[in-house]
């Protein structure tokens, strides 16, 4: 049972071939691309006023040397709202259960706003692993503790990701397979398992997209230390 529950997890391949790559660039194709016409038809109306607003959501902490990672964080919430939520479809395959994948994103651009730091303003980027009014016998076990909770601040990004999705989907396969099993024997207790499990797939839909802000809004948010 162990082995069967963690199947769906496995990168899918096919002839020998991984499909994961084929799985991480194909949501792309689903959504329209913006035209050249001056009045866009509803769907991309609404593409563009939910980019618009989660961009001005994201950057208003941010000032405007900030302002120049708009597209790739914005891009970044899309493709992972899309891979979560896309995961939750029957027979498919949900990338972002990968931590391999999810530390690929987080570890790089993690990394990229720290070197922004210290590359312009280093005082202010390394004064961050010393608060201040610190008592002098503390500074060196601070130093360290503040190191240690800078560097896992990516561990920590994917692992949220990993885990959250991961833990809805188990949830979900267990609850179907308690209803699949009970519907012969005690039918009204599995139609009561199977409304918990539509509420159940509700709540994953919500996690699935609020894992994806909370994953970007934490980068801007380490961004925002350091610009």
């Amino acid at each position: 049972l162990a082995v069967s529950l963690f199947d769906q997890f496995m990168s899918p391949v096919y002839l020998g071939i991984p499909l994961l790559a084929l799985s991480l660039t194909l949501p792309w194709i689903l959504y329209p691309t913006p035209s050249s016409r001056w009045l866009n038809n509803r769907l991309l109306t609404t593409q563009n006023w939910f980019i618009n607003r989660f961009t001005q959501q994201i950057f208003l902490p941010l000032n405007v040397n900030g302002h120049k990672w708009a597209l790739i964080l914005t891009s970044l919430m899309i493709f992972l709202t899309t891979l979560n939520t896309f995961g939750l479809l029957p027979y498919t395959f949900t990338p972002t259960t990968q931590l391999s994948l999810n530390l690929a994103l987080a570890f790089p651009l993690w990394l990229a706003t720290v070197l922004i730091g210290l590359r312009n303003q280093p005082t202010a980027a390394l004064g961050h692993l010393l608060p201040e009014g610190t008592p002098t016998p503390l500074i060196p076990i601070l130093v360290i503790i503040e190191t240690i909770s800078l560097l896992i601040r990516p561990l920590a990004l994917g692992v949220r990701l990993t885990a959250n999705l991961t833990a809805g989907h188990l949830l979900m396969q267990l609850t179907s397979t308690a209803a699949f099993v009970l519907l012969p024997t005690m039918p009204s207790v599995a139609a009561l398992t199977m409304v918990l499990l539509f509420l159940l797939t509700l709540l994953e839909v919500a996690v699935a997209m609020i894992q994806a802000y909370v994953f970007v809004l934490l980068l801007s948010l380490y961004l925002q230390e350091n610009v």
